[in-house]
């Protein structure tokens, strides 16, 4: 099946991990209805990827994540109660979301990493190119969103996009990290990327983030890819076996982005924002 001209028309969310740097917190929420200031992380995901046109999200979740569910969904009593009163347009921006999308959900049944959950999406998604968001990424531009860029990139490149920026070097052994050539402003053609190198192994200071565009023969080259470091089936090996035919290219993007799955991050996360809308 040809990419050519198709759209990108869903995005995966997988969120089905843990959560165990926010424990005790997250013990009962899901790390992904996290609130930086009034806004769950995943809403901000989902705002991400309506404003590049897309309007199915897929979501992909674990046992303990009802509230997501929830969340995207009426809730007639809170509905009724704040009714025609000062707090009605709390709800403004949730309703706008719930009547401009369809959510789908799927369950990740055994925690087997990155690859794995977007591989349990594929029923989700089926043949055709699309959009990973992971919402502990929260990135923000006054501009055009990363996840806009991003597409504007593939309608002209029609392969695998990752977003990526550049790291401390002490830093390599959180993060997929890339090499490759440079072929315009930003934009690099991927010949190698190691999932968490150590320092002295990293072959560049470049690190995927959690901005994906992946064509649907990713789901094949999935389920032959053997579990990688930690015993997780790494969507970065996978795309190693596209970036060996040149189907890869990485994306340096404009704006800002938190790594909201860390403390450090989540505060930074939040006072930005905060900061943001004085």
């Amino acid at each position: 099946m040809s990419n050519n001209n198709i759209k990108i028309r869903k995005c995966l969310f997988p969120a089905a991990g843990y959560g165990t740097r926010f424990l005790p917190a997250t013990k009962a929420i899901p790390k992904e209805m996290l609130p930086v200031l009034t806004k769950p992380l995943l809403q901000y995901g989902v705002e991400e990827a309506i404003s590049a046109n897309i309007e199915t999200m897929a979501i992909v979740t674990g046992r303990g994540k009802r509230a997501i569910e929830d969340h995207f969904d009426i809730s007639y009593e809170l509905e009724h109660q704040i009714k025609d009163t000062s707090k009605e347009h709390y709800l403004t921006e949730i309703r706008n979301v719930i009547n401009n999308c369809t959510f789908s959900y799927t369950r990740q049944i055994e925690m087997k990493g990155l690859g794995h959950a977007i591989a349990c999406g594929e029923t989700l998604i089926g043949q055709e190119p699309f959009a990973v968001i992971l919402a502990d990424d929260l990135c923000d531009n006054d501009s055009d969103s990363v996840l806009s860029q991003m597409i504007k990139l593939y309608e002209k490149y029609q392969c695998s996009i990752v977003a990526v920026e550049e790291i401390p070097a002490e830093d390599s052994n959180k993060y997929g990290v890339i090499a490759g050539d440079v072929i315009e402003d930003n934009v690099i053609r991927v010949n190698d990327m190691v999932e968490k190198p150590e320092p002295q192994d990293a072959p560049s200071n470049l690190a995927i983030i959690g901005r994906y565009i992946l064509t649907p023969d990713i789901f094949d080259i999935i389920k032959d890819t053997k579990a990688g470091r930690g015993g997780e089936i790494q969507i970065t090996d996978a795309l190693l076996t596209q970036a060996k035919k040149g189907g890869v290219i990485a994306y340096k993007f404009k704006g800002k982005r938190f790594d909201c799955g860390s403390v450090d991050g989540f505060v930074q996360a939040t006072n930005y924002f905060y900061n943001k809308q004085k």
